[in-house]
């Protein structure tokens, strides 16, 4: 080989041994992400590697659903009796007394 090439390799190596060291290493992470999150992994040909499907996973599943309806049905209510008690800081006070007087009357 030519001096200057190989002087021209020698100079280049660092560099493309930085960029393939940072394109592993990036690999490593988002591989690492993605079993902590729980993604499936693809195999070589694309086949999802993990995480199985297994009844206990699906029954997980099923649980984690039903518990974020019954906290959504909670977050509404409590939008709700928040949306209440800001109308009553906001409103003057003689609507409110107004108002409590009606109901008063209104449950005699």
């Amino acid at each position: 080989m030519n001096p200057d090439t190989l002087e021209i390799i020698r100079m280049l190596f660092p560099l493309i041994a930085v960029i393939m060291l940072f394109a592993v290493g990036g690999w490593v992470l988002t591989t690492w992400m993605r079993i902590k999150n729980g993604y499936p992994l693809d195999g070589a040909w694309g086949q999802a590697i993990y995480p199985r499907k297994d009844e206990e996973s699906v029954e997980r599943i099923k649980l984690l659903s039903q518990e974020n309806a019954q906290l959504r049905a909670e977050l509404g209510s409590v939008k709700d009796r928040l949306a209440n008690v800001e109308r009553i800081v906001t409103d003057g006070g003689t609507l409110l007394s107004h108002e409590i007087d009606r109901l008063r009357t209104a449950s005699n």
